[in-house]
């Protein structure tokens, strides 16, 4: 029977700091000693979860990968009524953290300008992003190219509020987003579908 015993903390710790690094200062923050010293940990705990710093970076792209592009598409893929219903639904993304982080979004894009391997994750990411919300598009009976722009236009839309760190109270994007539905997809949203949207986020935060 082994003698070593499991370190203090876990995986997930280790990965979540790092986020934080990332966020706060871009990849050249994230190091064993920073991270170690964050979590009040040796940096021995560090080689228990992880082989090296690579290792860390690839575990970051992964998460990332499944959390922001995993849960834009489940929500583009969800069941819904009409094309507003649905892209109320994208909508979530916006204002739900655990469905999408816009910080840690903007972090791996900037990380992807001196990483050129990121740099071709991330185009495939967006890649994957855009043909999720085109196919959403077309389920509600949108040409191939309106679908096509409709979903450039959403993907851009979102990434230019990123990367301008726009700066708005959660009311304010709230009562913006049945304007953006009806512009995105050229059909006002019924007020039911609205007071459904709002419910949810209101509740969110109640």
């Amino acid at each position: 029977m082994s003698t070593l015993s499991r370190p203090p903390g876990s995986k997930d710790l280790w990965l979540n700091a790092a986020y934080d690094l990332l966020i706060e200062g871009g990849v050249d923050a994230v190091k064993i000693m920073p991270l170690a010293k964050r979590l009040n940990l040796t940096r021995t705990g560090f080689y228990w979860y992880f082989k090296d710093i690579a290792e860390l970076h690839r575990a970051m792209i992964q998460r990332w990968e499944a959390k922001n592009t995993g849960n834009l598409i489940e929500q583009c893929e969800l069941e819904a009524a009409s094309i507003c219903e649905s892209l109320f639904n994208l909508m979530d993304c916006w204002l739900v953290p655990t469905l999408f982080d816009a910080r840690l979004d903007l972090a791996i894009r900037n990380w992807s300008r001196v990483d050129s391997d990121l740099q071709q994750r991330v185009k495939e990411a967006d890649n994957r992003r855009i043909e999720a919300i085109a196919r959403m598009f077309k389920r509600y009976g949108y040409s191939e190219e309106q679908a096509d722009v409709s979903s450039l236009t959403v993907i851009y839309t979102q990434i230019g509020y990123i990367s301008m760190h726009r700066l708005e109270s959660r009311e304010e994007r709230l009562a913006r987003v049945p304007h953006y539905v009806e512009l995105f997809s050229g059909i006002r949203p019924t007020a039911r579908e609205v007071v459904n949207f709002n419910d949810r986020h209101q509740k969110s935060i109640e």
